[in-house]
């Protein structure tokens, strides 16, 4: 899915606006006497832990002395296709703001940048910990397929997806999960998550009882070949990652109030086309297991990886790399692409992991994944924080993005569920307006960390 893209200084900040809402703020940033939401530092009903006295002044873009110039700012590209409607979002040639005053932006971001690299290796060895587990139960329903097996399967598909969530914060910058490391290629993010699905290109479908690559003898099902026809054709041709393993286990989801009801005889030996129905659910388990060891491995310590390059890059362009994750998380992939797009569209197949009706715990996780980066937390294991380097260059600004944070969650956790009956439900009704009340929060928090990545010297775009 290509959006258009609008990009406008405001003074020296290059700025871009995805979605309705910010191009929305973008234009009334523009009027003379307007001043840019994103500047505002309180706000009637935010609140956050140990939030201090705010002046309208303490969030601007810029301070005293700075020029807010972005070091070829104007070399935004975009990133590779991401396999969630198709963008991987937008990567920067220089995420460093210049400034004329010499002591700008001076501070000490080593032991931020420290906490973050152990935070987000912990975090992919628990993502790939937690697809091992469902490995394990695949094996366990291939061996034994009964009704128990089945529901031990989705359950630890259930069960493995918030570890796996809460990464997709170290998304959106040339980071290894959007950017191949040794190739400079496409990174595995659209083989690992890749949504909206079309179900009849792996399985059959209602009404197409002979549809996809599993009911065709002359597609051989190997790691390889699946690979080759993932997205081959178009972006929806989904052939792996955690939305065809959904899938597999569930089955279309038919239903208006639960999620799909796959018979268990779908994977019984020696019928039909079962065998290579379980070589296929096998085989793609096996792959997301690997993608995520790779992941883990690129962000080890004391190895020539992703993790060595990025901890040596000046300060400033490794902080920039990790807000501009939680804000394109937030601003765009979670506001427009997961919530507005699928509002827009009323559809089910928008909805993010739609076979299971697990979405709202996707929302849910995502938000935990921009919380454990903020305050440096994954699980019981505490690291440094970005919330300390900001609290130190700028309280205000820094305690407006808890309060977001504070609010964005509490939005998300008041929608619907599941969320398809928030799609089926009319315009106006309350389920919609708590869901278009979730884009708004999300959209500012988005605004408040890029109010913060300028205090922090560090240009942050949200936008497809």
């Amino acid at each position: 899915m290509s959006l258009h893209r609008t990009w406008v200084r405001i003074g020296s900040y290059l700025l871009a606006g995805g979605t309705a809402s910010l191009m929305a703020g973008v234009a009334e940033a523009e009027s003379e006497s307007a001043t840019p939401p994103w500047t505002q530092v309180a706000e009637s009903g935010e609140s956050g832990s140990g939030k201090t006295s705010e002046s309208s002044e303490a969030g601007e873009a810029t301070s005293s002395g700075e020029s807010g110039e972005a070091d070829d700012s104007e070399g935004a590209s975009e990133g590779g296709e991401g396999g969630e409607g198709g963008e991987g979002g937008t990567t920067l040639s220089s995420y460093s703001l210049q400034s004329t005053d010499p002591d700008a932006f001076n501070y000490d971001a080593t032991p931020a940048l420290t906490g973050y690299a152990d935070l987000v290796y912990e975090s992919y060895e628990r993502a790939e910990h937690e697809a091992e587990k469902l490995e394990a139960a695949v094996e366990a329903l291939l061996d034994s397929p009964t009704e128990e097996t089945l529901a031990a399967a989705r359950a630890a598909w259930i069960n493995a997806r918030p570890a796996y969530l809460q990464t997709e914060a170290f998304r959106f910058y040339d980071g290894p999960i959007d950017v191949d490391p040794k190739t400079g290629g496409e990174g595995p993010e659209g083989h690992i998550n890749a949504w909206p699905l079309n179900e009849a290109v792996i399985d059959y479908v209602e009404g197409q009882p002979n549809a996809g690559i599993i009911n065709d003898p002359n597609t051989p099902i190997t790691a390889q070949s699946i690979m080759d026809l993932d997205q081959a054709a178009d972006e929806a041709d989904v052939t792996t990652g955690w939305h065809a393993i959904e899938f597999l286990l569930w089955g279309q989801d038919l239903s208006a109030t639960g999620p799909g009801n796959r018979p268990v005889s779908d994977f019984i030996a020696g019928q039909g086309n079962n065998d290579r129905r379980r070589l296929y659910l096998e085989t793609v388990t096996e792959m997301l297991v690997h993608q995520l060891g790779a992941l883990e491995e690129q962000w080890e310590a004391g190895e020539d990886n992703y993790r060595a390059r990025f901890l040596a890059l000046p300060p400033r362009e490794a902080i920039g790399r990790v807000v501009n994750g939680m804000a394109q998380l937030a601003g765009y992939e979670m506001a427009s692409e997961r919530l507005a797009v699928a509002l827009d569209s009323g559809l089910q197949e928008d909805e993010h992991s739609c076979f299971s009706d697990n979405t709202n715990a996707d929302h849910i996780f995502d938000l935990r994944g921009i919380r454990n980066v903020w305050f440096g937390t994954v699980g019981d294991k505490q690291f440094t924080g970005l919330f300390d380097l900001a609290l130190s260059v700028d309280p205000a600004a820094a305690h407006l993005v808890t309060a977001r944070l504070n609010l964005a969650e509490a939005a998300i956790d008041d929608l619907d569920r599941p969320f398809d009956r928030i799609l089926a439900s009319p315009a106006g009704s309350p389920a919609r307006r708590e869901a278009e009340a979730a884009v708004t929060a999300l959209t500012n928090l988005a605004d408040a960390l890029k109010a913060m990545g300028a205090k922090l010297g560090v240009l942050v775009i949200v936008g497809g």
